[in-house]
């Protein structure tokens, strides 16, 4: 019986392509007794492998933590195969404000020791005893009062791009961090400040809450499903949003905006920027934030040593990556040397710039709509030449033409495409079910799309 992935993300893209039904990105937690976690996520698997669900999922005796990419047309099986545990029933699914098929590529479903890791002695306080929780306008008119404090219990890549107004941002690195370090800077106002939390879908404030009103604070709240679902409330309800910029999500988009508003800066360049990468030396893959200038400039790297390593020999570059030292720098959360214009700790929320849908001319008279036209879509990088392949879907390419790549990750590019391939030979123009390649100086992902970009 399968109980572990047998595609690689590759073939799971490609199917999904090919399937041509839309996905929802959703994501869901509960606190429960699990007896034999084990047992748990094998049935889990099981149900949702034959439902098409992908995602990262954490279960331990304490409950599940998941993240998920599900078939829309699967949404009510999937819904029913939470219901079968008395603990999920009527469980609140955080579906995604913005959606992308891609977002999870493998089923991973792994036993913790916890969900949330917390540093926490469970057995030392009352996990139950809870905050109370806030929809979107209770939450606003909490952070309005003059008595309140309100704290982010994101780390500080995900609080850099975006947070609320007014809030606490602590320069850490995870979870379990924060909690002592607000703990001790709130001594002094445990008994009249009105304490109010928030995180990215609830999960991290649901055992935060507990241990803060354990730890003597007398008026602790929460916001109910986090930023995702305050989004959600929000765009429903015609809500002002007190939150500013891009929420950072844990999934392939590495993001969704929630305003138009950009409160940080490319880390390299200190342009207005909020899009983060991870470097293209999978030696490092540190996360940072990049613009689309210097994306293209370091070809997805956070600094001339890694981009000195990604144009090595193969073997090299996997020569490169051994040994324990190694592995520990891999996946770094956005704090290094390298990053000049890194912020993090004490943020602020005016803007530095605004995201923009339209470009201007200075000359109004002189404008020209620019018509955008979907042909194709990426299948392969080789980075050891620097070629992108991708599968031309309809219409046609030619030398000449000017495109532009867009994707989560990579951001949008245009370039003019002076030489095209079709079966590793030359070719002047591609048609419809041709799959091309072509020099690229920036690594290209499953997710991007190719656009051919002509004037009306």
């Amino acid at each position: 019986m399968q109980l572990y992935n047998t595609l690689s993300a590759e073939e799971r893209a490609k199917l999904i392509d090919e399937a041509g039904k839309e996905r929802l990105t959703l994501s869901f937690y509960a606190y429960a007794k699990i007896e034999d976690p084990k047992k748990f996520r094998d049935e889990l698997f099981i149900a949702w492998n034959a439902l098409d669900a992908l995602g990262r999922i954490y279960v331990a005796n304490e409950g599940i933590n998941a993240q998920m990419s599900v078939p829309a047309d699967n949404l009510e099986d999937f819904r029913n195969t939470l219901e079968a545990y008395d603990f999920m029933k009527g469980i609140r699914l955080n579906v995604a404000v913005e959606q992308d098929n891609h977002s999870f590529l493998k089923l991973t479903i792994k036993v913790r020791h916890k969900i949330v890791a917390d540093g926490l002695n469970d057995d030392t306080f009352d996990v139950t005893n809870k905050g109370i929780h806030l929809k979107a306008q209770e939450f606003n008119n909490l952070l309005e009062d003059p008595n309140t404090i309100v704290v982010d219990f994101r780390n500080h890549y995900e609080s850099e791009v975006g947070h609320f107004e007014g809030a606490i941002t602590p320069d850490v690195e995870n979870f379990r961090e924060s909690l002592p370090i607000i703990n001790e800077q709130l001594q002094d106002f445990k008994e009249d400040k009105n304490l109010l939390m928030y995180c990215t879908g609830g999960i991290r404030c649901e055992k935060a809450s507990a241990y803060f009103k354990h730890q003597g604070f007398k008026n602790v709240y929460q916001l109910e499903g986090g930023i995702i679902e305050y989004t959600r409330q929000i765009k429903e309800e015609g809500i002002k949003s007190k939150f500013i910029g891009k929420n950072f999500v844990f999934d392939h988009r590495l993001g969704e905006r929630i305003t138009d508003d950009i409160i940080s800066q490319c880390h390299q360049c200190g342009k207005p920027c909020d899009n983060h990468t991870n470097c293209a030396n999978d030696a490092c893959h540190l996360l940072f934030i990049q613009c689309n200038d210097c994306k293209s400039a370091m070809e997805n790297c956070c600094s001339t040593e890694c981009l000195d390593i990604i144009h090595l020999p193969l073997e090299e570059q996997v020569a490169l990556r051994k040994g324990l030292q190694v592995g520990n720098k891999v996946f770094r959360k956005g704090k290094s040397d390298a990053l000049k214009f890194k912020s993090s700790g004490d943020l602020s929320t005016q803007p530095l710039g605004k995201v923009t849908t339209k470009s201007e001319t200075k000359d109004i008279r002189q404008k020209i709509k620019v018509k955008k036209t979907l042909i194709g879509k990426a299948e392969h990088y080789y980075s050891k030449s620097k070629i992108a392949q991708f599968l031309i879907e309809k219409k046609e390419l030619s030398v000449g033409d000017k495109v532009l790549i867009s994707g989560p990750t990579t951001g949008d590019q245009e370039i003019i495409i002076t030489q095209i391939y079709v079966n590793g030979g030359p070719c002047e123009t591609a048609k419809a079910g041709d799959q091309i390649t072509f020099e690229l100086p920036f690594r290209v992902r499953l997710s991007d799309k190719l656009y051919k970009i002509g004037q009306d």
